[in-house]
């Protein structure tokens, strides 16, 4: 399969991983809620939530050794089977701690304490969730804390489209297969019975795919080292600690605007990011399948193949994100009322604010995959900490002040802040690897964002003329992107074309 096979193709499998979430957020709900009452619903969620969280330190380990495979390179399948090894037995010991942590939790009766207990929950439902909690973190440490870890090994060989079509597969039977359940009777530990069963029978398919992909790319079952594995966990606590700090920005956003502005303006910001948020989701879905594509790139120190990946992530913001969020600014207001039902008040200024924080978002893309791929962990935990300070600090400072839009600033702030740093340690990497950053075309699509941000004030400021600024807007932006075009190397062009071109692939 060709990169922009691979590429389209991974991009389609993330697409559809964000499909399944939002119909999760949405179709889901009346059938718990249909079958179940509100607290028994509200304990399901608060269990999952109490999962996720226990995963935490899985997530991180496997983050960080799967950059460390694209590092290696598929070139050396020694090394690469060594690490893999090391990380999986490593792995598996810690899925095993974290279900000894849950037991101690659920046993010594912290469980009700941390689900709230006093406020209505009877004790056997409080108990049911304690037997639901053991048996997703036994089903997690057998499933995802050593497996895990061969998922992200196969990217390396080329194979990051079929883990993830797997991976969104695992997201749908996770989601569905208990609502079918509830759906005929099953109470909270029926239900969650159910989910075991069904994932683990899937996972197992799944892991029969994987070991035969390894055994096709020569990597053996061994022992691996402990010492190197342990080794390797240690410093993937960076990217563990990184992520708390970095759902602290995102989410610790509506804790702490709940007491600063009461739940209805909460309810009003909710919703005005929620287009933003699935932008971010939308461009991790370009991100996230070139980033083996990248990484083999500069290991090898290929500047133009180098340029030609970072310039695909610009090139969507030159050619879709920067106009696409001008035209949502002209005709958001009418679609927001008729969305909320006028129940919420549309904040244009606010709305715009979010927006350009998608695009300063997604200008730091290509910076951020060389940061985090080559594992530059300290950079990425002092980044992360910088703009968690910055949220905590701006919000109390600026939000009883100037409501709303102050929260949208102070976004945008550690937006900018988080961009600036990312850039200047990729700068950093790329010089002491005898490469360069591509100064012109980074240019380029930094000036796509300026435009479109004094385009987004002037449509707010000259409301009745937004119809003329928008052509206005869209003409300059449109002569931005030829610039563009016109400065990428002529492998960067070829490539593209073969990508839009490969999509005829999808249509028959």
């Amino acid at each position: 399969m060709s990169i922009a096979k691979r590429l389209i193709n991974g991009s389609l499998a993330s697409w559809f991983q964000i499909i399944i979430t939002v119909l999760t957020q949405v179709l889901l709900v009346p059938v718990y809620l249909l079958s179940w009452d509100v607290e028994t619903y509200g304990l399901w969620l608060a269990i999952q939530a109490l999962s996720i969280l226990f995963i935490t330190l899985d997530t991180g380990h496997q983050t960080y050794l799967n950059f460390e495979f694209l590092r290696i390179g598929q070139n050396n399948p020694k090394k690469v089977s060594l690490y893999l090894w090391s990380g999986v037995w490593v792995g598996f010991g810690v899925g095993i701690l974290q279900v000894l942590l849950i037991l101690i939790i659920v046993f010594t009766n912290l469980l009700g304490l941390l689900l709230n207990e006093a406020q209505g929950l009877s004790s056997s439902l409080i108990q049911s969730a304690g037997l639901v909690l053991i048996i997703q973190s036994v089903s997690n440490c057998l499933c995802l804390s050593g497996g895990g870890v061969i998922n992200r090994v196969l990217g390396t060989f080329g194979y990051y489209p079929r883990t993830a079509w797997w991976t969104a597969g695992a997201m749908a039977v996770a989601a569905i297969a208990p609502a079918i359940a509830v759906a005929y009777g099953a109470n909270l530990l029926e239900a969650a019975i159910v989910r075991t069963v069904v994932c683990g029978i899937y996972y197992a398919l799944q892991y029969i795919d994987f070991f035969y992909l390894l055994h096709k790319n020569k990597i053996r079952i061994s022992k691996g080292s402990l010492r190197l594995g342990w080794k390797n966990f240690l410093k993937s606590i960076h990217i563990s600690a990184k992520s708390i700090l970095e759902n602290a920005r995102n989410v610790g956003v509506r804790v702490i605007l709940a007491p600063l502005t009461g739940a209805v303006n909460l309810v009003a910001f909710s919703t005005l990011r929620t287009g933003a948020n699935f932008a971010m989701q939308g461009l991790n879905t370009i991100t996230n399948p070139l980033m083996p594509e990248l990484m083999h790139f500069l290991n090898k120190r290929d500047q133009e193949r180098s340029e030609t990946a970072l310039g695909t992530i610009w090139i969507i913001i030159v050619a879709i994100m920067s106009p696409g969020v001008v035209a949502l600014q002209t005709f958001i207001e009418p679609l927001f009322n008729l969305w909320t039902r006028g129940k919420v008040v549309f904040n244009p200024m606010l709305f715009a604010v979010l927006s350009l924080s998608v695009l300063v978002f997604a200008i730091a893309q290509p910076a951020i995959a060389i940061v985090t791929g080559n594992n530059l962990l300290r950079v990425q935990l002092k980044i992360s900490a910088i703009a968690a300070l910055i949220v905590l600090v701006g919000m109390i400072v600026l939000v009883p002040r100037i409501g709303l839009l102050g929260a949208g600033l102070v976004l945008l702030a550690a937006e900018i802040v988080t961009c600036v740093s990312y850039i200047s340690a990729a700068k950093a990497w790329l010089h002491n690897n005898q490469l360069i950053w591509p100064r012109q075309a980074s240019y380029i699509a930094n000036r796509s964002v300026f435009i479109a941000a004094v385009g987004m004030g002037l449509i707010i400021m000259l409301k009745h003329d937004k119809y003329i600024l928008l052509a206005v807007i869209l003409f300059m932006l449109l002569l931005n992107l030829y610039d563009y075009w016109r400065t990428m190397p002529f492998f960067a062009r070829f490539r593209t074309k073969q990508m839009f071109r490969s999509l005829s692939v999808f249509r028959k």
